[in-house]
């Protein structure tokens, strides 16, 4: 496939031996904390994949700063914290936060003199209001759906090193952006930026959000794979969350267990699906790095763009 052209492959035990013999920096529990529901990781992934793929991010700030030290420099400019950002892009339901929240405990255990920020972009989609005011409550998580603007004027301020700069804040446990509730970031050294559009082109044409990436990471996952993953974490949260009351999905719950699971199913073949075919898979060949999982989210093989 030409999108591969780019790209050197490597399996598991090739791409731990670029740095082998890494002690442990996490224990289980650590892991348990930060793994999204049905979601499954272990610490020999930690040491096999993710404290390699940690090191080259490591390498990737150390030359991104002192490159923009000299460039300040020869600009006759003070000097001034510019962040590094990291885009994570992928499916629903492929382990994206999972790793966003990983990579975020690894840099902070590793470069504890770091101020290592994580967001999701699920804070900005339209509040669900907006969305039915356009029509487009069913194409909730398409492109169309999110305040691409807003999302771009929080990077650049990021960027451009505003002392602090706020954030949205999502529910999932209400299925929309809560009112008066933001997340506050506050001149990061590192930050990363977990969604499923992250790497996808705006409305506007002009500019995508990638472009402030200087580092990015897509989740890949045999789309099969990834509804059954998407099913067993919705019958799970049947089992649990969906039991609150004050949940969204409450009233599904207390539906029959096969009509809620066909709804699901239904909601991935009109929703999840097209969105993955059409604006989420075709944006992979715009990642730096490529994590391909198989089966119980194990990772195979590991894909880094060659320039």
């Amino acid at each position: 496939m030409d999108e591969w052209i780019n790209y050197d492959h490597f399996d598991r035990s090739t791409w731990h031996s670029f740095y082998p013999g890494q002690a442990p920096v996490l224990t289980q529990a650590d892991l348990d904390a930060i793994k999204s529901v049905n979601d499954q990781i272990s610490l020999a992934d930690v040491q096999e994949i993710y404290l390699t793929l940690i090191k080259l991010i490591q390498l990737q700030v150390q030359n991104y700063q002192q490159m923009q030290l000299q460039k300040l420099t020869f600009l006759h400019q003070p000097s001034r914290r510019i962040p590094f950002i990291i885009g994570i892009a992928g499916s629903v339901a492929v382990g994206k936060s999972t790793t966003a929240r990983l990579l975020q405990l690894l840099l902070q255990r590793l470069m504890p003199w770091r101020n290592v920020s994580m967001v999701t972009t699920d804070g900005f989609l339209y509040p669900n209001a907006e969305l039915k005011r356009r029509g487009i409550m069913h194409r909730k998580g398409f492109p169309e759906s999110y305040d691409m603007e807003r999302l771009l004027t929080f990077l650049n301020d990021v960027n451009a090193g505003v002392d602090e700069v706020k954030v949205p804040v999502y529910s999932h446990q209400v299925y929309d952006v809560i009112n008066g509730k933001e997340q506050v970031i506050t001149k990061p050294d590192i930050l990363i930026v977990e969604g499923i559009n992250v790497l996808q082109l705006p409305s506007n044409q002009r500019l995508y959000v990638s472009d402030f990436f200087d580092f990015s990471i897509y989740i890949d996952a045999d789309a099969k794979l990834i509804q059954q993953w998407y099913l067993e974490r919705f019958e799970t949260l049947l089992e649990t969350a969906f039991q609150d009351p004050t949940n969204y999905y409450h009233e599904m719950a207390q539906q029959p267990r096969m009509e809620s699971l066909a709804t699901a199913k239904r909601v991935w073949q009109t929703v999840n699906q097209p969105n993955l075919d059409n604006y989420i898979l075709p944006t992979r060949n715009r990642a730096d790095v490529i994590l391909h999982k198989t089966k119980h989210h194990v990772i195979d093989q590991v894909s880094l763009r060659e320039d």
